[in-house]
């Protein structure tokens, strides 16, 4: 369970719409002080945004982030899968071991 965000989601938003409509730019830390958010937040709020609108290709959008997340989880899940079936396989291989000896 991911941990809970700090500032909405309402408020991200306003923040990334008023930083991309403001004409110059604003300094990315009057702004943040303005709205009263952490300044690192904002910009990485900002630098999202931009990846997500094809901006910037340093990092991922959020959709790949998000589909990144979800194979990683899937594979985790396969592998435990794997190594269920591997336990399984080697316990009914020795159970049909005809040269072991029952007691």
């Amino acid at each position: 369970m991911p941990a809970p965000r700090k500032y909405p989601d309402e408020l991200r938003q306003r923040a990334v719409r008023l930083y991309r409509e403001s004409d110059p730019k604003p300094v990315i830390k009057r702004l943040a002080e303005q709205l009263g958010v952490h300044p690192e937040a904002l910009r990485n709020w900002i630098r999202q945004d931009q990846a997500d609108h094809g901006e910037r290709f340093d990092q991922p959008t959020t959709a790949e982030t998000e589909e990144l997340r979800r194979l990683r989880k899937e594979v985790a899940e396969l592998r435990r899968a794997n190594e269920i079936l591997k336990a399984a396989s080697a316990f009914f291989a020795s159970e049909l071991d005809p040269t072991r000896r029952r007691s």
